[in-house]
């Protein structure tokens, strides 16, 4: 009887052929990469990144002059670097020349756009480039808005302390309203909630 049972499974899996289970195309999630577009030699990706979160860097206003060319060739003829669009010889004297025009033009070139500098054209075309610091709503204060739309530039913010208003209960009774930008530490003051347990 032991002799049976044992030849019946290899009998019933030798007439069978090995079945392999993959999952179907339709549960697999495939990773489509999105193929990165340059726009003036820069990646895509990053010019919309920056140009997303540009606005809270700290840097300085600068508003290019009308002999931006004329001051960057001069410049090059002190220095000897060739004026066409060729490559700068070696990083000293790219180093040199993006010194010198600093020191002019009184406004440096950010790390972040150091390696687009390749040649004299560029360094034109980064300094004729205005840098405007003003905040996106600080911009709307100047700007003439629809009728419909009202934006309020001092707002107010509930404190209980000093709104009596409705005994100094919140809408939002366990949530605090804390203050972290520097500018609006000292204009508006922050509370922590008092939170019950549990």
């Amino acid at each position: 009887m032991a002799a049976i049972t044992k030849n019946i499974p290899r009998r019933i899996f030798s007439n069978y052929q090995s079945i392999r289970f993959y999952a179907s195309s339709n549960r697999v999630k495939r990773i489509v990469k999105k193929p990165l577009r340059k726009i003036e030699g820069q990646l895509q990706s990053t010019v919309e990144s920056l140009a997303s979160r540009g606005y809270l860097r700290a840097y300085k206003e600068y508003e290019p002059s009308s002999d931006v060319a004329d001051k960057i060739n001069e410049i090059c003829a002190i220095n000897n670097v060739n004026s066409a669009d060729k490559k700068f010889r070696d990083l000293e004297e790219k180093f040199q020349f993006l010194k010198a025009c600093t020191q002019a033009f009184n406004h440096s070139i950010p790390n972040s756009q150091l390696y687009e500098i390749e040649n004299v054209a560029d360094v034109i075309k980064f300094y004729r480039t205005p840098v405007d610091t003003t905040l996106p709503l600080d911009g709307l204060k100047t700007v003439e808005l629809p009728e419909n739309l009202h934006i309020q530039h001092e707002y107010v913010r509930f404190n209980p302390e000093t709104d009596t208003m409705f005994g100094g209960k919140t809408a939002f009774p366990k949530s605090s309203q804390i203050v972290t930008g520097l500018k609006y530490k000292d204009k508006y003051k922050g509370f922590l909630a008092k939170k019950s347990w549990p």
